[in-house]
């Protein structure tokens, strides 16, 4: 029902986002995916492949994990 309350709903996604959007933005997406599980956990593409395993169980495609240390040797 955002759309009842436009502006409150506007304010709170935006209050909810921003320490994430703040953490992207100050430490690039590599480190602060390392840093925080929930910002890795919501990782949908990463070099070309579906990494999100529910999309590919719903459109039946191969998902792959992207490899934490990989991703921190690289940067």
């Amino acid at each position: 029902m955002p759309g009842a309350v436009p502006r409150s709903s506007t304010l709170a996604l935006g209050n909810s986002t921003l320490p994430f959007i703040i953490s992207l933005a100050d430490k690039g997406w590599i480190k602060a995916c390392l840093d925080d599980p929930h910002l890795f956990n919501g990782l949908n593409v990463h070099d070309g492949k579906l990494t999100y395993a529910a999309v590919g169980e719903a459109l039946g495609l191969e998902t792959v994990r992207p490899d934490l240390k990989t991703l921190s040797n690289k940067h």
